[in-house]
């Protein structure tokens, strides 16, 4: 360790033992702009991160659920590196904050210096210029988030183009694993050795990887949206299949979609799309563990979907892993069970539920005759109306019309189970806007 760096982490000991000894284990708070903090990258200190004076409401214009623990940060976690997260803006605002998790770590996440900044382009840790906020927590540069817990950021003053991407840095010096992260994220993010959370250039950020780590979700104070609808699902949410770095899950496309029906004049609601979409995810069955990695879409509801921002709708697809990953025949009146208590769930909090019916998964290792039956038992139901306020059909949307257990040869990404890019396309297309219109029904 150099003297440098030995200094550096003296000093965010003290801090930290300064920080717990004052009970700063910070929860929701609001920066009042008074907190300022000398420069550190370039010899330019960043723009002051007052609260925002603008109007408007709080959206979600990204999210991502924790998954797990990641592979290899059991002890050290990232200590002495800075995390450098890059997400896409699925609409935009005046100001952000954000959320950042510690829920598979075993022992408390010192973050003693955090940044948020708009992306200089595609593919790269570059920020724009003059973009560098620097990120409190009840207004201290430092926060402890303790072991199975979340911590919400200050608002910072941003504006954050709809469609861009944003970088959210983090920087711990200490040694704190697991690192609850997001795997499968079909979106190079970044780490860096030292401190350098506030580097705009980027330069110093040679390690990519396709994971999301610490943060979960990213708020705006927008004036262009009045709500967020949330995807709530298993890898097809998540968008595995779909291109790298293009932004192209069914979610991307479809706030898209809504986006340019409002631009062009329609009458549809204004708003955002985020994505709690977890690879490999069941309505029923925890992943291993404790907490349980990978949690079953019933216990994980309250957190990815009512938690987020100003939620009007949710919509789910889920279903084809409990079918797959059942040792024995899955029983399609269970899964319909799970889902029918997803949306009493949502109903009790006044959030429409838009549902999707379970796409073919023919040519797959996992298809039998029997688990095709299921499938298509849960679809007669979903399309019943007896399970969801509206239905997205999926299945009809990427089927192949002459063989309808299998996905059209040019909607299938090639394992036949997740779509490709102009799969996804096909699914975005199948959410009729006028859905999102309205809101629960009224409980009698």
């Amino acid at each position: 360790m150099t003297r440098r760096h030995g200094y550096a982490l003296l000093a965010a000991i003290l801090s930290m033992i300064v920080a717990l000894s004052t009970a700063i284990y910070v929860g929701v708070a609001t920066d009042d702009g008074t907190h300022q903090r000398t420069t550190l990258a370039g010899g330019r200190a960043p723009h002051n991160s007052a609260a925002p004076a603008s109007t408007g409401v709080w959206v979600g214009t990204w999210s991502a659920s924790p998954v797990g623990g990641e592979p290899g940060t059991e002890t050290d976690g990232m200590a002495g590196r800075s995390v450098r997260n890059v997400v896409h803006a699925s609409i935009g605002g005046t100001s952000a904050r954000v959320t950042l998790s510690n829920l598979y770590g075993q022992s408390p996440l010192t973050i003693t210096h955090a940044s948020i900044a708009l992306a200089a382009g595609a593919q790269t840790a570059e920020a724009a210029a003059q973009t560098m906020r620097r990120l409190t927590f009840g207004g201290n540069t430092l926060v402890v988030v303790p072991a199975g817990q979340q911590v919400l950021s200050d608002a910072v003053v941003l504006r954050i183009p709809a469609g861009s991407d944003v970088l959210v840095t983090t920087y711990s010096p200490v040694q704190s694993g697991p690192v609850t992260y997001h795997p499968r994220a079909r979106q190079i993010s970044y780490a860096a050795e030292g401190d350098r959370t506030e580097d705009p250039t980027g330069t110093a950020y040679t390690e990519q990887t396709e994971y999301w780590r610490y943060l979960t979700a990213l708020d705006v104070l927008s004036d262009e949206a009045e709500g967020t609808v949330v995807a709530f699902g298993d890898s097809l949410t998540d968008g595995v299949g779909s291109t790298t770095n293009a932004n192209h899950r069914w979610t991307d496309l479809l706030s898209r979609r809504l986006r340019a029906a409002i631009e062009a004049g329609r009458n549809v609601p204004r708003y955002s799309v985020v994505n709690q979409g977890i690879g490999g995810n069941q309505v029923l069955v925890d992943g291993l563990g404790r907490p349980a990695e990978n949690q079953a879409g019933v216990a994980r509801f309250a957190r990815d979907v009512l938690g987020r921002s100003n939620v009007k709708v949710v919509i789910i697809d889920l279903g084809i892993n409990d079918i797959l990953r059942n040792p024995r025949l899955a029983d399609p009146d269970a899964i319909l069970d799970g889902l029918r208590t997803l949306v009493d769930q949502a109903h009790a909090r006044g959030i429409k539920v838009i549902g999707a019916t379970l796409m073919p998964f023919g040519g797959h290792r996992g298809y039998t005759d029997a688990r095709e039956s299921v499938r298509r038992q849960i679809n007669a139901e979903i399309r019943s109306g007896k399970v969801y306020d509206a239905v997205a059909d999926f299945d009809k949307a990427v089927r192949d019309p002459y063989d309808p257990r299998k996905f059209r040869s040019d909607y299938d990404s090639g394992d036949h189970l997740h779509p490709s890019d102009k799969g996804y396309e096909r699914m975005a297309a199948a959410i009729d806007l006028d859905d999102l219109k309205g809101a629960a029904p009224a409980e009698l």
